[in-house]
């Protein structure tokens, strides 16, 4: 059982990151239609926040890992 609650975990980090950087690069490039002179300042502040979002889905991915392969004592 712990390794298919693993699996589902994993996969809705996977899923959750995927949808979170597609959410900020939609709203980067409408940023950057809006105001074509701050695409510096927008790339660099979406590059950041795409790597925070990739950050918190490594972080749950390896908890799921954790969750399955280490076993609590009985």
């Amino acid at each position: 059982m712990g390794a298919g609650l693993a699996a589902i975990g994993a996969g809705l980090a996977v899923v959750g990151a995927g949808i979170g950087i597609g959410q900020i690069g939609g709203k980067a490039m409408e940023g950057i239609a809006r105001q074509p002179s701050a695409v510096g300042d927008i790339r660099t502040n979406m590059i950041v926040a795409a790597a925070l979002v990739e950050g918190a889905a490594l972080f749950a991915i390896v908890l799921a890992l954790l969750v399955l392969f280490i076993q609590s004592p009985n």
